[in-house]
């Protein structure tokens, strides 16, 4: 049986360690974390990857999740710049982060093993195949995949910031509101609901890398940044029970090439991005669907790599560039350019809903 060796246990390398298996792989996956896990928060998983989970026998993702509703974008006093009806756009379900890595390690079979609380030091390959070096001594691999995120040790580029922070919460309350998010001078919120009931929110930030919390936390920073725009905001700050806040950062493009011998790279590891279109994780699952379709049709091992990179670089590279534009769109902190930018946006969605309804209207008249 092959052999391969998963760097990270998030969800980018849970899913490709399903994939390999089911390509006949023995898979070891290492992770850092004293234990399997994923943070207390919200993630869209778009209609692609729902469609590879299910490929690879990933079942209940639809069933924990919720249909997202249509999200239009309003002001800081409530007042709609795009409306959500009549756009056409095609909707995520929302789904807990933790509950969707639960229903990916459920698929794992007897030839994966997880090993937790191992740091990976270094990494070297040579004819006979790849070595990994962790605190407890080597493993030896014919394949490494590299999950292990932004920070990868398995990447040679850094990582540039993007010049603004990330808020999120799970917020216990009830609401009627839809959903959707608000621009504001230089901060953003959002907010879409989990099939629970409960509300996922995420908030954007202008602020320097690494500035500390203030007196109040993170929940405190947040509160006074979003606590008099428009509701149901200030009750979802107040139903929340903790804040996770992080730096925003994303890979420079063009992005080098995700495989370099038999190391490849997959998820954040190959092509951090913004949160801006809510692609990153859906992209590592993608990732690994590809990876596993290529292991399976191409005639050897280097030419899957090779394909495998000829697919998703491009395809990761455009995700990448689109959600750092979105963001120093939606991050915009000068007043005058705020109304332009929400003016143009007003019209466009006007015109998407008007070529949403022109087929409707048509048919009406035949």
């Amino acid at each position: 049986m092959r052999t391969a060796i998963v760097v990270g246990a998030g969800i980018g390398g849970v899913t490709a360690a399903v994939a390999l298996e089911q390509c006949g792989w023995q898979v070891t996956v290492l992770e850092r974390a004293a234990a399997l896990g994923e943070v207390g928060a919200g993630i869209s998983v778009w209609p692609g990857a729902v469609a590879v989970l299910e490929e690879l026998g990933v079942t209940g993702v639809q069933k924990a999740a919720v249909v997202g509703d249509p999200a239009g974008m309003r002001r800081p006093n409530g007042k709609w710049v795009v409306e959500a009806t009549d756009l056409g756009l095609e909707l995520p379900v929302m789904i807990h982060r933790a509950q969707l890595h639960d229903l990916i390690t459920a698929r794992l079979g007897p030839a994966v093993t997880i090993r937790t609380g191992t740091t990976v030091t270094a990494v070297s390959q040579d004819e006979t195949g790849v070595t990994v070096s962790t605190q407890y001594g080597k493993l030896e691999a014919e394949l490494v995949v590299g999950a292990d995120g932004i920070r990868s040790i398995l990447r040679e580029s850094h990582p540039r910031y993007a010049g603004y922070t990330a808020y999120r919460g799970i917020a216990e309350v009830e609401t009627a509101d839809g959903g959707g998010e608000t621009w504001g001078r230089g901060r953003r919120f959002g907010f879409a609901k989990l099939i629970d009931g409960r509300i996922y929110w995420y908030a954007t930030l202008n602020r320097p890398a690494g500035q500390p919390a203030g007196p109040g936390g993170q929940r405190g920073d947040v509160i006074e940044a979003f606590g008099d725009w428009h509701d149901p905001i200030p009750a979802l700050l107040a139903g929340t029970r903790e804040v996770l806040q992080n730096d925003l950062y994303d890979l420079p493009t063009p992005l080098a090439s995700f495989v370099r011998g038999r190391v490849i790279l997959l998820g954040d590891a190959a092509h951090a991005m913004t949160p801006n279109l809510g692609r990153g994780a859906c992209s590592a699952i993608e990732d690994a669907g590809a990876l596993a379709r290529h292991l399976r049709e191409a005639p050897d091992l280097d030419a899957a790599l090779s394909r495998y990179d000829a697919e998703r670089r491009p395809v990761t590279t455009k995700l990448v560039k689109r959600s750092r534009a979105v963001g120093r769109l939606g991050q915009v902190d000068n007043g005058v350019l705020c109304t332009a930018r929400d003016g143009l946006l007003g019209l466009a969605g006007l015109a998407a809903s008007l070529r949403g309804k022109r087929p409707r209207v048509e048919q009406s008249r035949t």
